[in-house]
């Protein structure tokens, strides 16, 4: 249908297929495992969020400020993805008012991990590269203000579609209808615009990454003095080009599924490659990119243990640590 006349209506209309099938498969036992396997994650990234607010070096460190904004935004993708989805299985219709608030953040929040990424390895690139104006030019306050531009620039895109729907037709916010990101669309060339956007954002984001990983190293090779710090360095750079693969590919959940919707014999078939799918290519690296992160951070990571422990005194924060 969308070839034919322009619209995308026949996206969400398959989505609604399938959901409805899956309704009546009596999901109950995956949508617990989800609602625990989320509900978990998003337990750990709040303890090591909560380790990294309680020290101040933390707060005022940008590469950690950008570290704690990473862990918020997962979080919240992760329990919106959770909740959608268990929507998307019982099939539960809102007003498109409410779909366009959920889609949104989700969105928005899906979009700033891959931004996030650029931005930390941009970090770990000025402190290498040029340490003596590090302190100058990372500063909090332009860590803020660089957080507040990767929203803007995720939330571009699907404010364009907001505005466009409010100036066709504002009477469309108070349909009640089942929830999918397609349902914003009115046309097919807003879906193009989309994946156009995405394309952006992920060449983009690959060339900062690598830019900066080719330039610490080269940084490596030419300086002797600190040679661990910029090892290091490229350890982490190249820990974001690993995250940033694994961004992409839960930007390739929705055409695994389309692929899927196609190639599957039967419908009970269907939804269980859907289940995996979702949770091995959306949930997952949105659950270990934050932990793997932290994990080998020396610093947050024994106060992460710490705290995980509820204080417990057989595991202590580093010392160095202030």
């Amino acid at each position: 249908m969308a070839g034919s006349n322009g619209t995308a209506e026949d996206v969400p209309f398959i989505y609604q297929q399938i959901f409805k099938v899956e309704m009546d498969a009596g999901p109950s036992t995956k949508i617990s495992v989800l609602m625990l396997m989320s509900l978990f994650f998003f337990f750990l990234n709040c303890v090591m969020f909560f380790a990294l607010r309680s020290k101040r070096i933390f707060q005022e460190t940008p590469r950690y400020i950008l570290f704690g904004h990473m862990l918020m935004n997962d979080s919240v993708l992760l329990l919106l993805t959770t909740i959608m989805y268990t929507m998307g299985t019982y099939y539960l219709q809102v007003t498109r008012a409410i779909c366009t608030l959920l889609v949104v953040i989700s969105y928005c929040t899906f979009r700033n991990a891959p931004l996030t990424l650029a931005m930390m390895s941009l970090e770990r690139y000025v402190a290498i590269c040029f340490p003596l104006r590090h302190c100058s030019i990372a500063t909090p306050k332009r860590t803020g203000i660089a957080i507040g531009i990767i929203w803007l620039l995720s939330s571009i895109n699907i404010i364009t579609d907001i505005i466009f729907v409010l100036i066709i037709n504002p009477s469309l916010f108070v349909e009640v209808l089942f929830c999918t990101q397609e349902k914003l669309y009115l046309f097919k060339w807003q879906l193009d615009k989309t994946q156009g956007f995405d394309i952006l954002y992920f060449v983009s984001v690959a060339v900062i990454i690598v830019f900066t990983y080719v330039s610490i190293m080269i940084t490596a090779r030419s300086v002797s003095s600190d040679k661990d710090s910029a090892k290091k360095a490229l350890k982490t750079v190249l820990l974001h080009l690993i995250q940033l693969g694994l961004c992409l590919t839960s930007f390739l959940y929705a055409t695994i599924n389309k692929a899927l919707y196609t190639v599957s014999d039967s419908s009970s078939l269907f939804i269980n490659l859907r289940y995996l799918n979702f949770r091995i290519l959306l949930m997952l690296p949105r659950c270990l990119s934050p932990l793997i992160y932290g994990m080998r951070d020396e610093a947050v990571w024994p106060l992460f243990k710490y705290y995980f422990c509820y204080r417990s005194g057989k595991v202590r924060p580093s010392a160095n640590v202030h």
